[in-house]
């Protein structure tokens, strides 16, 4: 299974909600609120808001094929202004992956943070802290990288921290703890195949059968 694939295509169906229920769910919390306090300003204030941010947002995206520099100053910008939006760790995301496209890693490991930080979706969350863990690998954080998939994940995310972790274990020499890892990543409950999850693990085995 492509794990990033999938995560690609999570986000892009998160994007695509908010597209096309974003209004609709305004309108439902105006609606319930109206009751409470006056429904005509609230209306007005709160979906004027929403679209503001929107329009930023796009703004951002729109800059992405242009120059480098100027959008991540955007980015950032968008992201401090508006860190209580969904946008925010959204527009995190997007940084995080432009600075993978250049492998500045440690840009990348500074914009997952900020999307865990500031994303309220526990899906996003999870595609932040997975990438954010390889990414810590990547840098040879292995001790960090374990510590980042501590914490509570949606189980979508089990089988790939779990060969995230044995990964980071290997990388240490801990080579019972990353069998432990990837027989588990392989259990997980409805995981599709995986070839290199599965080459990793035989490999593992082989090597230790040569060894002893």
């Amino acid at each position: 299974m492509d794990i990033h694939q999938t995560e690609e295509q999570q986000v892009e169906a998160i994007k695509g909600f908010w597209k096309d229920n974003g209004n609709s769910i305004i309108a439902g919390l105006v609606l319930g609120f109206s009751g409470f306090i006056g429904y005509g300003y609230y209306k007005d204030h709160k979906v004027e808001q929403e679209m503001m941010i929107a329009d930023s947002y796009q703004a951002v995206v729109e800059l992405a094929s242009g120059d480098e520099s100027a959008y991540r100053t955007a980015g950032e910008a968008f992201i401090n202004e508006n860190g209580s939006s969904s946008y925010a760790a959204l527009t995190a995301l997007a940084l995080a992956k432009n600075a993978a496209e250049h492998k500045d890693w440690t840009e990348v490991a500074k914009y997952l943070t900020t999307a865990i930080e500031k994303s309220a979706d526990e899906g996003v969350k999870g595609i932040a802290t997975v990438r954010l863990a390889r990414v810590q690998v990547q840098l040879e954080q292995y001790d960090e990288a374990i510590k980042t998939l501590s914490n509570s994940l949606p189980k979508s995310f089990t089988a790939a921290a779990e060969e995230i972790k044995g990964d980071a274990y290997l990388k240490q020499d801990k080579v019972e703890l990353a069998r432990n890892a990837y027989q588990a990543a392989l259990s997980v409950e409805g995981q599709t195949s995986s070839p290199s999850l599965q080459m990793k693990l035989d490999d593992l085995v082989e090597n230790v059968t040569l060894v002893n």
